[in-house]
């Protein structure tokens, strides 16, 4: 795990804090143990360099929402689809979901909610539009959202998305999620 500088951590320490009461209400204790080490995921190195990347390319919401139509519309993963979840981006994704058995799906995010890289298959191509997305961004002020728990028949387990900033100078400028399945995790927690 990469060395953080204590500054860092004074931010995340803040952005913990501002939203631990409502977390702590919302979804099960030990997520809100998890989750400073979640928020420093949000500056890792290699997901920063794939998101200021993608941010480089200044793909307009337009080119953004035709690409997300085409990835909807999608009956087989494309090559691009397979591509993001390949990519050396996605490679510190799967490193860091393998870190425990309770990480079930990570997926990164650039300034607009479009995707980067990813460990799964994501549904659409675009989150930008959800709160996933909306509420960790905040208008490049970054903050940690918790989604709803909500039970995968597939995975037969209870999960939730957790949603941190990818951080870079005291700003967002993107946004990494984190599945985790709450049956693993407490069981974990024991």
């Amino acid at each position: 795990m990469p060395c953080f500088k204590p500054r860092l951590t004074v931010v995340l320490t803040g952005l913990l804090l501002i939203h631990t009461a409502v977390m702590a209400e919302e979804v099960p204790e030990n997520v809100t143990k998890i989750a400073p080490l979640l928020l420093e995921w949000g500056s890792d190195p290699i997901l920063i360099e794939a998101v200021q990347a993608q941010n480089a390319l200044g793909r307009t919401l337009d080119e953004i929402k035709r690409i997300d139509a085409e990835w909807i519309q999608a009956s087989e993963p494309t090559p691009f689809m397979i591509e993001m979840q390949n990519n050396p981006t996605a490679k510190e994704l799967k490193r860091l979901e393998q870190s425990q058995p309770y990480f079930v799906e990570l997926f990164l995010m650039d300034d607009q909610g479009a995707n980067v890289a990813m460990t799964n298959q994501t549904s659409d191509f675009w989150q930008g539009d959800e709160a996933k997305f909306t509420k960790t961004f905040d208008g490049g002020k970054g903050a940690l959202h918790v989604g709803d728990v909500k039970f995968d028949s597939s995975a037969q387990s209870y999960l939730v998305q957790v949603s941190v900033p990818v951080m870079d100078s005291g700003k967002a400028i993107g946004a990494l999620t984190i599945g985790i399945d709450l049956d693993r995790l407490e069981q974990e927690f024991r």
